[in-house]
Parts: structure tokens; sequence; C-alpha cells
């Protein structure tokens, strides 16, 4: 089905994308999105956070990726390749996160996971679930979890 393009002004396309988008693409609604969040809320302080555990090729075997802005850590990615896990590699990551984020200043780490993926490993760092989704992906429900730093 094509996108009813008949608002857009002369020569623009309203295209819909199935692909993995072009990395500049992403930046651009990044970029974008946190000038407008600066200008809204005065607050400019907003940093990525990216942590890499590295195999000796180079090539990750986990991570975190996420930022901190306002006084929130945000955690957008985190994961744990299956062949290392249960060897800490995640209490790892989440306590250098967690340091990473106190040391920014933040009062606040929030995060969201499936209920068949981590919840309960995120409850044994004091995250609490403040928000579910059902039904996302179908039969199954989507976690929002907030941890106070103190």
């Amino acid at each position: 089905m094509k996108p009813d393009s008949s608002d857009l002004p002369s020569g623009t396309q309203l295209i819909v994308e199935t692909e993995p988008p072009r990395p500049e693409d992403v930046r651009f609604l990044e970029e974008r999105l946190y000038e407008f969040n600066t200008r809204a809320t005065g607050i400019s302080d907003g940093k990525f956070l990216s942590l890499f555990m590295r195999a000796p090729d180079g090539s990750p075997v986990a991570g975190v990726f996420g930022w901190t802005w306002g006084g929130t850590c945000y955690i957008r990615y985190l994961f744990v390749s299956e062949h290392v896990r249960g060897q800490g590699r995640g209490t790892l990551l989440m306590r250098t996160v967690e340091a990473e984020a106190k040391s920014r200043g933040c009062q606040q780490m929030v995060l969201e996971t499936h209920e068949f993926q981590a919840p309960g490993f995120y409850q044994k760092f004091g995250f609490t679930a403040v928000g579910h989704t059902n039904n996302y992906p179908r039969g199954y429900q989507y976690i929002t979890f907030v941890k106070q730093l103190v």
C-alpha cells in the first residue's frame, strides 16, 4: 500500500522503508530530536554511554548502549552473547553503567525489556517495574523499569 502523500510539498516523497535505515538517517533523527528536547527543557547535558566486552579479535561479545540526560541514565540495549552468559558479564556491565551514571550526576536509571528477556536480572539490581505494555509482542509483555540511584 502506498502512503497518501497528497499533503506533501511538491517533489517530496513519503516512503515506507522495511530495510534497516542508513546510519546517517537515524543520526539525523537523533540529532534533531535532541536539539528539540534541549530547546524545550533547557537541559543540554546529554551524552552517549556505551560499554563493550570484546573477544581477542575485537568482536563484541557483550555490551550496553544508552545515554545520560537530565539526571537520568537510559539503557537502550544490553546484550550478553549466549556462550558467555552466566559468567558475571552482565553483572559487570550493570555495575559499570551504574557507576558511570552516578559519576555523571544521574539520580535514576530507566530501561525496558520484554518479559521473556531478563526482568529478574534487572530486579536483582534494584530496578522496579513501573509500566507494562501488553501484547508486545503478541502474547507477551514489555516492561519499563526504573531504579533510583542514591
